[in-house]
């Protein structure tokens, strides 16, 4: 109906703008700006049909389902009108209630307002009879807050700062044991030690004073009964066992923190150690306690002292197996708990500052494994006088040159040994050291009477050219002695140089002597005799790689008599095939023309010597190489017989050819000149070639 009535209006509006009306009209747009309908119209028009308003309005008019015209439009105003008038009415008589209710709830307040009037009143009266009580009060209730704060702080400075008697008597009584309540209690009484230092930084000094004095007190008393406890433990411990109660390492490491009383436990327990050490060796070597008791389970070391070796090795053994007993007993306390008793100790230097004096040349820190290894030489320093003094007479008492130097290099193993156990400051070490010194003197003083011996002694060389019993017992002594250097622990940069000392007095001698014999002798049996002595020492010294110089200067010198005996040899041959003479004459002799044309002319090589001295060679040939090597049928290497001879017969041709070419060429001059004489080489045809082919 809404749409119906804009769409009559819009009709209508058109109608009226139909055509082209004059200026003047009421309906021209000038009498459409100044007439009031005409701007009420365009505002009505200019309206948004999507204005809530409008939208609300046209909906309301929908539900009255009027129809567009004049009785209707005049109708509907009269109506709202109504409704309006109607709907002020309602408030107007809804309001009246309020006000109604308005009245009755202002007479209530006012009647509160004179309730709370009387209360103050009576509050107020209230208030000045109890204001004293009040005050008393809180006096009262301040004093009991004060007193409770003071008795809190009482229970916890007596909880903190004051050892109950229970907790002194198993602190410091030696009728209580060392179990973990006495550690628990000593680690109370050092905090409360340590917090004493706070009060002494407070007002509360004095109170500060007396009870770190009490409790210094009480910690000695703590710190000595645990130094007993520890020295009778260490009385009944028994260190086959491996292990070492918990008990006592803990009680150790707790003891650190006194290093005074510490080191005082460890030296008492390295002289029970020692003494039980050295007893038990002394049971080892004897079958017998100290006491005269027999032990049947011990097979006594003395029952080997015939065998001299054996019996110290015996005894070195024993106390190896007793040191690293010794050790891996030990090794729990100082290793596993090194770091612990580090902190102790240090903790200790700072709790004691007038001990630091004492300690300036000390090291500042702990070593674990230091201190272990000091522990453990002390404890086997009784083992070590007994081994000084029966190692020693051992020494002494035999004056076999190779046992002597057996038993020095097996002390040099067990020192070896027990320096990489114990490091090199040790006690037992030091023994080890000495022995092997005396060991080593007494094998070359023995060494040294031997060969004085050896010298005052006249000597025949076998009648082979052989080695003398005097070298081959030498050398004989010397592969025993080699054999047992090469089994110690020298390293491999110093063994050559470290067995240069033994070959100087188990060896030098025995050559020096041979070459002494060798003088006596004429040539070549002399240069025979000291090859076949020096291929001995030769073939001695051969198998061990610490021998490598001497073996080559040993060499050296078999080369140099070998050239003597290549010279014999060569002039063996040059004498027996008459070549020396021929060689004689052409040596002043170049290789001229006139030189050449004048070996004719020299007796040498006239016709009667040069063919008797043909015939010598003829004669010699056959047989020179047997006859050569029979001359070194004495020398105890063939092969080097052999070489000897080849080198003499290589000479010896090379020679022979120099004097064939000379006279083809004195031939071959004559012949030139037409001369009718003979060549020399008619009286002279043996060849190079043929000489090489006898002699090979």
């Amino acid at each position: 109906m809404a749409s119906d009535y804009f769409l009559a209006r819009k009709t209508s509006g058109l109608s009226l703008g139909e055509g082209n009306e004059p200026p003047g009209s009421p309906t021209s747009p000038q009498a459409l700006r100044t007439n009031p309908l005409s701007s009420k119209v365009t505002s009505v028009l200019s309206a948004s049909y999507a204005d809530p308003d409008i939208k609300d309005a046209l909906r309301l008019l929908d539900k009255r389902n009027v129809e567009n015209n004049a009785e209707t439009r005049r109708q509907l105003r009269l109506d709202v009108q109504k409704e309006v008038i109607e709907s002020n009415g309602d408030i107007i008589r809804e309001f009246g209630h309020v006000a109604e209710q308005l009245k009755r709830i202002g007479i209530t307040i006012a009647s509160l307002n004179e309730g709370c009037e009387e209360m103050k009143r009576h509050i107020s009266s209230a208030h000045t009879e109890t204001a004293p009580v009040l005050e008393d009060a809180t006096d009262l209730i301040k004093q009991k807050n004060h007193v409770e704060s003071k008795q809190q702080l009482l229970k916890a400075f007596n909880a903190h700062f004051v050892i109950s008697d229970d907790e002194m008597s198993a602190l410091t009584s030696t009728a209580e044991p060392v179990d973990d309540r006495f550690f628990a209690v000593l680690t109370r009484a050092k905090q409360i030690q340590t917090d004493c230092e706070i009060l002494l930084g407070t007002e509360n000094q004095r109170l500060g004073l007396e009870v770190m004095d009490q409790i210094s007190k009480n910690l000695n008393s703590a710190f000595q009964k645990l130094y007993r406890w520890i020295q009778r433990e260490f009385k009944t411990l028994n260190l086959e066992n491996p292990q070492i109660s918990s008990a006592i390492r803990r009680a150790l490491r707790v003891l650190a923190e006194r290093p005074s009383l510490f080191q005082s436990c460890l030296d008492f327990f390295a002289e029970a150690r020692e003494h039980i050490l050295t007893d038990a060796f002394y049971t080892a070597l004897t079958g017998t306690s100290v006491n005269g008791q027999e032990d049947t389970s011990v097979k006594p070391i003395e029952l080997v002292a015939h065998d001299p070796l054996r019996y110290v090795g015996d005894m070195l053994a024993w106390t190896h197996s007793a040191t690293v007993s010794e050790r891996e007993a030990l090794e729990v306390l100082f290793i596993s708990d090194g770091d612990e008793i580090a902190k102790g100790i240090q903790a200790g230097r700072d709790s004691e500052p007038w001990n630091r004096i004492a300690d300036d040349g000390a090291s500042s820190s702990f070593d674990g494994l230091k201190a272990l290894n000091e522990l453990v030489d002390r404890d086997v320093t009784g083992v070590a006088r007994v081994l000084r003094q029966r190692i020693g007479q051992m020494i002494q008492s035999h004056e076999e040159t190779i046992m002597a130097y057996k038993i020095a290099n097996l002390l040099n193993f067990y020192r070896i040994t027990f320096s990489k156990l114990l490091g090199e400051e040790s006690v037992l070490l030091e023994a080890l050291s000495t022995l092997e010194e005396s060991a080593l003197r007494q094998f070359r003083a023995l060494m040294r009477d031997h060969v004085a011996g050896l010298q005052t002694e006249t000597h025949v060389p076998p009648a082979d050219l052989g080695p003398p019993k005097f070298l081959q017992d030498g050398l004989k002594q010397l592969t025993a002695i080699m054999k047992t250097y090469e089994t110690s622990f020298t390293s491999a940069n110093t063994r050559e140089t470290g067995f240069q000392p033994i070959l100087t007095e188990a060896f030098d001698p025995f050559i020096q002597e041979s070459k002494k014999v060798a003088q006596g002798l004429e040539s070549p049996q002399s240069a025979i005799f000291s090859i076949n002595c020096l291929l001995a020492a030769r073939t001695t010294l051969a198998p061990f790689d610490f021998t490598t110089e001497r073996l080559s200067n040993t060499q050296e010198s078999v080369e140099e008599y070998a050239r003597g005996l290549i010279e014999h040899q060569y002039s063996f041959f040059r004498n027996n095939s008459a070549l020396q003479p021929l060689l004689q004459a052409l040596a002043p002799l170049s290789d001229t023309k006139e030189d050449l044309k004048s070996i004719r002319s020299l007796g040498t090589f006239q016709p009667e010597p040069l063919t008797q001295a043909s015939q010598t060679l003829d004669d010699f040939l056959p047989s020179a190489l047997m006859d050569a090597m029979e001359n070194l049928k004495h020398l105890q290497s063939s092969k080097l017989a052999r070489e000897i001879t080849e080198a003499a017969a290589e000479r010896f041709c090379d020679d022979f050819e120099q004097v064939e070419d000379k006279l083809i060429a004195a031939d071959e001059i004559w012949e030139e000149e037409n001369d009718e004489k003979e060549p020399l080489r008619a009286f002279f045809p043996r060849t190079g070639g043929e000489i090489r082919v006898l002699l090979s």
